[in-house]
């Protein structure tokens, strides 16, 4: 039988672990009580903590959306073609796959995307408009005045323009996925999967990427 460890060994384990527990807890606390403090340091500056739906979270949420539902249904579709040797046979027929089968679709996504993220605005602001008028008993017409006073066309613009690369990538990565699919139907669930993650974190990525030249050329 292997002996027990010491009991100097276990005091050891145990209080690494408890001062790993406490590091983590205390950079937590510093993360909330910073959060608060710069977020009521622009508020005490007359300044918004955070800005119009319009330029972040209409295009964000939606090509997260899109990359979900669309996006995985292009891997789907195209991965189920290449498994069962029909985008071959459009080859054989002098037919250019891409041409014929990713152009198409990621034109669509191109200009979908756009249309989309308009939607999701204004649904955002009819649903802050209810919220207003149900917890802070502001009219519809006043609500109308201040979100025009608040919005900035430049913000409509960049979420627009977020909104047509957002599309194009998320349509290519499907795509790509799709048509490179391997392993019969097993590869069609594996593509569609990791298809939607990357979909997923590349918008993610881009759109921080964006933010941060946005706001040196741009700072609010």
């Amino acid at each position: 039988m292997a002996n027990a460890d010491p009991p100097v060994l276990i005091a050891q384990g145990i209080g690494h672990l408890a001062r790993n527990f406490l590091r983590e807890v205390g950079s937590l606390f510093w993360f909330i009580m910073n959060t608060f403090e710069e977020t009521f340091e622009r508020i005490q500056h007359g300044r918004v903590p955070f800005r119009a739906f319009t330029r972040e979270l209409g295009p964000l949420m939606t090509g997260i959306m899109l990359a979900a539902r669309i996006g995985a249904a292009f891997t789907a579709e195209l991965g189920t073609m290449q498994v069962s040797e029909e985008v071959e046979a459009i080859e054989s027929m002098g037919i250019g796959p891409l041409r014929y089968l990713v152009a198409p679709r990621m034109l669509a996504l191109f200009l979908l995307m756009p249309c989309l993220s308009m939607v999701s605005n204004i649904a955002a602001v009819c649903a802050s408009s209810l919220i207003c008028k149900a917890y802070f008993s502001i009219a519809f017409p006043y609500f109308l005045d201040l979100v025009k006073d608040s919005l900035l066309i430049r913000d409509i613009i960049t979420g627009i323009l977020k909104s047509f690369l957002f599309g194009l990538l998320i349509a290519a990565i499907a795509c790509y996925r799709g048509l490179t699919v391997k392993g019969g139907a097993a590869g069609v669930g594996t593509s569609t999967t990791s298809s939607v993650v990357t979909a997923i974190t590349v918008v993610i990525g881009f759109d921080t990427l964006y933010n941060i030249v946005y706001t040196v050329f741009f700072p609010t």
